[in-house]
């Protein structure tokens, strides 16, 4: 049986996706986009998160040290764990198995597709009344291509719609063979400039660029996001260009084009894994900015490009 690393599942979420849904996300993602939300979910590895103020101290607990089988790897600051070692972790997690409360997470676990589909299979009900089913997010769930694969071969087995949301950086055997198995795709088109990709997101774009274009005439069920950060990826030049490239190497195939506003969240996972958050000294007017994310919406749909700011599609 496949088993996968997922490091959440959400139930009764409606913004991946038509109707309610159960969403899996999946560990593993190529890209370190520098306002992703998800830090946790960047190795696939399962790892430890540390929470300090959670920690009941040294002198009272001292339970993570005692069963951590290496030597130097949990760092303490007047008594309580502020940091792991990351080069000396060995990820074994017995730390966590240990905490008492809660100061050391676990980020990740494996899970079967039978496992995952006992969950699943809880809100089928809600699935049929609403138009909604199950999407696979990240990370990038092309990291467990063959894991996703079988679990939405199940899900097509019981009926259950299925989509997939990913950056569609992969080399496309892993989404081909997804397709007959995918009623819905959703993906983020973040620059059309290649260098401003691969600076902010540490990869350029031209194989996820190559990979959209392949979807657009595969006639899949496309839903387009652009992330919307301020100062970075918001001027005319980048919005024109992301238009032309949906227009004529798209087709306009896409189902919507979603604009997500930039939101500060994560930081306190950034902390708890030991990466620095690198929008942390971003501060913007969230009025300005809005009317700003609306004018560009209105930009798209002048187009003939169907284009709706935030997730939720109207009904």
């Amino acid at each position: 049986m496949q088993e996968g690393i997922v490091f959440n599942i959400q139930r009764f979420t409606i913004h991946d996706g038509p109707g309610l849904r159960t969403e899996l996300f999946l560990k593993g993602c190529p890209l370190r986009c520098d306002w992703c939300s998800n830090p946790e979910s960047w190795s696939i590895n399962i790892q430890p998160g540390v929470y300090k103020k959670k920690c009941i101290s040294y002198k009272k607990c001292a339970e993570c040290e005692t069963a951590c089988q290496e030597k130097n790897v949990l760092k303490f600051y007047r008594g309580k764990l502020i940091e792991i070692d990351r080069e000396k972790c060995s990820n074994c997690m017995k730390c966590t198995d240990a905490c008492p409360s809660e100061a050391i997470k676990q980020w990740g676990k494996k899970m079967s597709v039978e496992e995952c589909m006992e969950i699943i299979r809880k809100d089928k009900g809600y699935y049929e009344r609403s138009g909604g089913g199950v999407t696979v997010s990240g990370g990038d769930p092309l990291v467990q291509s063959d894991f996703v694969l079988e679990l939405f071969k199940k899900c097509k087995e019981e009926n259950i719609q299925t989509c997939c949301e990913s950056t569609f950086y992969s080399d496309w055997k892993n989404i081909e063979k997804l397709l007959a198995y995918t009623d819905l795709i959703i993906s983020d088109i973040k620059f059309m400039d290649r260098e401003k990709h691969k600076q902010y997101t540490g990869v350029y774009n031209d194989l996820i660029l190559e990979n959209l274009k392949k979807l657009s005439k595969e006639k899949s069920e496309i839903i387009l996001r652009i992330p919307v950060i301020p100062n970075i990826n918001d001027d005319m030049e980048n919005i024109k260009s992301t238009a032309d490239f949906i227009l004529n190497e798209m087709n306009n195939s896409v189902r919507t084009l979603q604009l997500l506003s930039f939101m500060r969240l994560g930081e306190e996972k950034y902390t708890s894994l030991g990466i620095p958050y690198k929008m942390e000294n971003v501060k913007i007017n969230r009025r300005s900015f809005q009317k700003k994310v609306n004018e560009i919406a209105k930009y798209f749909n002048e187009r003939g490009i169907h284009c709706l700011v935030g997730t939720k599609e109207k009904e």
